[in-house]
Parts: structure tokens; sequence; C-alpha cells
């Protein structure tokens, strides 16, 4: 099934840090709340309301594996994987955290797998003289949602993780470290980097070639 590209609306997302909460998971395009009952149903496994679920979250999955990946096909590989270890796994969620978030963090999870299986997550940007700090989103009239997926993708795959993950899904270095498997340092210096690169995409009137060659 081909999934459409997310509206131009998703750019305010991209650009603004999701908020960081210390009692839960971070809050993003992802925080949509599942009623008790579905949520209930869907764990006895009743078809329409696995359904239900699967077309609340259908667009944020897509998109956070879009932005990660780089690729719609990509994307639509890991839309339908991480539905179906939901549907496996419902019955193990327990409701001690909000469904979103862990729902968001299987298609993480299946994103960043891609990635590795790929020997993808290898590419990222490396260091270009002296790196000030910059974790500031690039500007939201910089570009419409369109562009910003070319800029997206003509970033390493690595650094185009990081990025997402930070800016517009709200993890912190440490847990995007735990995630890809590095060090929080990696997270920071591939975020300083990555920001500065897209910014500089946005900014630019040519139309930006992806480096690596996949999307």
């Amino acid at each position: 099934m081909e999934t459409a590209v997310p509206e131009p609306g998703l750019l305010a997302t991209a650009v603004a840090p999701a908020s960081r909460r210390a009692d839960g998971p971070p809050r993003g395009a992802f925080a949509i709340e599942v009623p008790a009952a579905l949520l209930a149903r869907a764990r006895r496994g009743e078809r329409a309301a696995l359904e239900q679920i699967y077309r609340r979250f259908e667009r944020p999955v897509y998109t956070l594996a879009l932005r990660i990946c780089g690729s719609s096909e990509e994307a639509s590989d890991v839309l339908q994987e991480a539905m179906l270890k939901m549907i496996d796994r419902i019955g193990d969620y327990r409701g001690d955290s909000p469904f979103w978030g862990w729902l968001r963090q299987i298609a993480v999870n299946e994103a960043l797998m891609l990635l590795r299986r790929r020997r993808r997550l290898d590419d990222a940007l490396g260091i270009e003289g002296r790196e000030p700090v910059d974790e500031a989103p690039p500007p939201a009239a910089a570009a419409d949602a369109a562009r910003l997926q070319r800029a997206l993708a003509a970033l390493p795959d690595a650094t185009r993780s990081v990025l997402w993950l930070y800016h517009a899904e709200g993890y912190t270095h440490e847990e995007i470290g735990a995630l890809m498997q590095r060090t929080p340092s990696f997270s920071k210096s591939q975020l300083a980097r990555g920001t500065r690169r897209l910014r500089a995409l946005l900014e630019s009137p040519a139309h930006p070639t992806p480096e690596s060659g996949h999307a």
C-alpha cells in the first residue's frame, strides 16, 4: 500500500522541538491518545479495534520512518513491520506509559534496524574545523514540506536520524545514543553538524543533492 507523504503542516513539528516531559515520553506528532476501551478491545485481538489504531497512527509512523530512512519505499516497509509488531505484541502492553510512546519506540527501532541491516548508520557527518555548539532548530520559514524532505534526504543517514529524533521527537542525547548503539557525544556532535548543514540546505536556492545516494 502506497502511503501519501505527510501534509506541509509537518514542517512545524520538524523545526520546533517536541516538549520534553519528566513524567513520560517526549510529546510530538505521536501524542495521540487512545481510549482505554479501544485498547482493551485491541488487546483481545478484535480486528476492528486494531484497524482503528492502525489508522490513527499510520501517518505519524510513516512520517517518522520517512524522516529517518529518507525513502518513501523504506518508510512504507517500516510502517508495515512496525504495525505488524504492534499487533503481535499489543497483549504485552501494560499501560504504565502512554500507548503512543510504546508504539513510537517500536517504529524508531524498526527504522534504525533497517539502516543498521544495510550498514548505513555509519554514514555520518565528519568534523569540519572548529565546531560551535548548534542545537537550535532550523528556521520555520525556510522551506515547505517538500523542500524539507529534499534537504533531509541530502544528509547522511545517521545525521538525519539524530536530527529528527532530537528536534522533532524530543529524544535526549542519552536516549539517541542508546538507540543508535553510540555515545551521547556522538548524538551531540551529529546534531550540531546536521543542524548547521540542514539550515544551509534550506536557505540555499539550489536543490540539495543526496549525499548517501539511497533516497
